[in-house]
């Protein structure tokens, strides 16, 4: 037995919209799995496992080399961002998705484990 990847769940109340801008903004590659139901491949991913005083609490997040020309792009493509939050742990904006639902975007500060340890993101 080999896992083969994970599988992101992001609930919306416009799915279809949301589709359409992991499909159209993000470009992200995606395989419609039946009736325009589409499921996207991500980049390369991590996990952490934090402590918490309750178990079944996930966060999902999206990891980019430079947070300020991120955030630009959004909004040549008009899709509203937070100011940038700097975290111990990295520079942090929220983007709104079209469904109104919130996802966060970072610079990672830390090593990053998809490149073996090694920090190779923008300062």
């Amino acid at each position: 037995m080999k896992i083969i990847g994970t599988h992101t769940i992001v609930y919306s109340k416009d799915a279809e919209a949301d589709r359409a801008f992991f499909r159209d903004v993000l470009k992200y590659r995606n395989v419609d799995v039946g009736g325009g139901w589409l499921v996207f491949a991500l980049p390369p991913g991590e996990v952490a496992v934090h402590p918490s005083d309750e178990n079944d609490v996930h966060e999902f997040y999206l990891m980019c080399d430079d947070v300020k020309a991120f955030v630009g792009q959004m909004k040549k493509k008009k899709v509203p961002c937070s100011s940038v939050h700097e975290e111990r742990w990295g520079s942090l904006v929220h983007i709104t998705l079209p469904g109104g639902g919130k996802l966060g975007v970072y610079q990672p500060k830390h090593p990053l484990a998809i490149r073996g340890g090694r920090r190779k993101v923008r300062a």
